[in-house]
């Protein structure tokens, strides 16, 4: 099923806000061991991803230049300003309240490069095991922001149910325009780019190297036109 990665990352979110909500402040420790641990998987899931190109040339280029259109049209920046303009006008700066905890915690859980990559992965090959990952990820994390800013991060699953569920949906259907070989050598490559951004975003986790990685996901679109182009080439030569 298209989303069953979603339905779990969901279910996984509130759960998770029910626990927080009933817990006292999680000791800094605990949660940093937990989140190290999670980001060592994330780093192992990446590699995998990775290794299924089949032109790393192609998967290099699709980065250098996403980077480069990323960092132009500064993607990183405009998700922060969203961010807080969500802020503003939800209501979400005092702390404790139903508005702050809802504003914190679908920002943390929607506006990701993780989001992204694992809903197209469910969508394009009905691969849920970014989303999987990603709902142990934001199952913790909820239990967190719950046990500090309240039941509101509950609220914050149907944002996440919408956004990663239409991404999904919009994903299957993009058979309809590319034939199958083609469509397959897409869905490889558009896989082990995103493979690298889910390493770039573990870094981030275990807080190595702060990596912007929003403003690398067109490298996620410019690695299927990549394939595109490739392909129209080798049938004029």
């Amino acid at each position: 099923m298209v989303l069953q990665g979603t339905l779990v990352n969901t279910i996984a979110i509130i759960f998770g806000g029910m626990i927080g909500a009933f817990l006292p402040n999680i000791p800094l420790k605990m949660r940093d061991t937990v989140m190290q641990g999670l980001g060592l998987a994330v780093i192992i899931q990446g590699i995998l991803m990775g290794l299924k190109t089949e032109n790393f040339l192609l998967v290099i280029l699709s980065l250098v230049l996403g980077g480069v259109l990323g960092e132009i049209l500064k993607i990183d920046d405009k998700l922060d300003q969203l961010g807080h303009w969500l802020e503003r006008k939800l209501g979400g700066s005092k702390k404790g309240n139903i508005s702050n905890a809802f504003v914190t915690a679908t920002l943390v859980y929607t506006i990701g490069a993780m989001a992204i990559l694992g809903s197209l992965n469910s969508g394009l090959n009905l691969d849920h095991r970014l989303l999987y990952l990603k709902a142990m990820l934001d199952g913790f994390s909820a239990i967190i922001f719950a046990s500090t800013l309240g039941f509101g991060v509950v609220f914050s699953a149907v944002p996440v149910l919408i956004y990663q569920g239409m991404i999904a949906l919009l994903a299957k259907y993009i058979h309809l325009l590319f034939s199958q070989e083609l469509l397959d050598t897409m869905i490889v490559e558009i896989t082990a780019t995103g493979g690298i951004l889910i390493i770039a975003i573990a870094i981030n986790i275990l807080e190595l190297k702060k990596i912007n990685v929003a403003n690398m996901l067109p490298a996620i679109i410019i690695a299927p036109i990549g394939v595109i182009l490739v392909q129209w080439i080798s049938k004029l030569f």
